[in-house]
């Protein structure tokens, strides 16, 4: 049976009502399912889609069992956020800073973090679904997320990677991996030709495939060796080789590496590491890095909330050149 779109109203002003006028504060319980049906003379369905609504913008929690409490007293708030990221890491936090300012005060948000495990990210998903207005998604590699999405009672906004099947249906801010990594190789090519092979270093359960496919590119027009490889931990280094790496783990270890062989980055081998930080600046004289700007990105998302047309917006990339190439 479905709702009753306005009569649900009358559950959803009664409660807001009474928190402007301060008959319901923090913490406090509303009426019961039943009570509202007895009050206003509405079906179950009614009452709970009345009910949804109070959840998806924070204003009521429910308890199972027990009941529905006033959850925020500030109704002024149009949007309440679910906001997934797989990780916690410094440019995410970089990234969440940057929507968070951008989006303003009219917002309430709720972070939450999948980091990689597929049923974790379902899980999390389906519990937040009529809970919020609006759903800000970080899948990563997971595929056939389509249906799990297109189940979620708000507006739906998809975060860093991006997958071709789901194009034109959400908004999006994502990395085009590929290309990204084969324009910033081509864009160092003249410092690259002192090199003879690439390694691709990246653990392929969590990282997106295609930074080798965009490799793979540059190597064949330009005449390269290339290979994939998982970690650089006491791994000897040959000369001519130029190390494209994703974890600072990697990175530490192949820097350890350098110094036990006395190879010096820049000259010996070469370094492009993946991200971008203060540290990478320093450490060996430089580190060159390909990295994209998650300030940016923030911003870009926090933007979409305002627009009722899809976007599908790439973030751009930056190759900052330094001594390590």
């Amino acid at each position: 049976m479905k709702e009753n779109k306005s009569k649900y109203q009358l559950v959803v002003n009664h409660v807001v009502d009474r928190i402007r006028s301060e008959e319901y504060r923090n913490g406090d319980r509303i009426p019961s399912i039943n009570d509202f049906r007895q009050q206003y003379q509405l079906s179950r369905d009614t009452v709970f889609a009345g009910l949804r609504e109070l959840m998806s913008k924070g204003i009521i929690s429910a308890s199972q069992g027990v009941g529905y409490f006033v959850n925020s007293t500030e109704i002024g708030s149009r949007r309440h956020i679910f906001l997934l990221f797989n990780e916690l890491n410094e440019f995410k936090e970089d990234l969440y800073n940057s929507f968070m300012e951008a989006a303003g005060s009219s917002v309430s948000v709720e972070l939450y973090f999948h980091n990689y495990n597929r049923k974790v990210f379902e899980t999390l998903v389906r519990d937040a679904n009529h809970k919020y207005t609006d759903y800000i998604i970080m899948s990563g590699k997971f595929e056939g997320v389509g249906p799990l999405l297109g189940s979620l009672s708000g507006n739906v906004y998809l975060l860093d990677h991006f997958h071709p099947e789901l194009i034109g249906k959400y908004s999006g801010v994502f990395q085009n991996f590929e290309k990204d990594t084969y324009e910033a190789l081509r864009s160092g090519l003249e410092l690259i030709r002192k090199y003879q092979r690439i390694f691709m270093v990246q653990r392929e359960e969590k990282e997106p495939l295609e930074r080798y496919d965009g490799l793979r590119r540059f190597c064949e027009e330009n005449g390269f060796s290339h290979n994939y490889i998982s970690g650089t931990k006491e791994r000897p280094i040959d000369q001519g080789d130029v190390y494209i790496v994703v974890k600072d783990q990697d990175l530490v270890a192949l820097l350890k590496q350098a110094a036990v062989q006395e190879l010096i980055p820049g000259l010996d081998f070469g370094i492009i590491s993946y991200n971008d930080t203060p540290l990478k600046e320093l450490l060996s004289g430089g580190i060159t890095t390909l990295s994209t700007d998650f300030k940016l990105m923030g911003r870009t998302m926090a933007g979409f909330l305002s627009s009722k047309e899809i976007h599908t917006v790439e973030n751009p990339w930056m190759l900052n050149v330094r001594k390590s190439l």
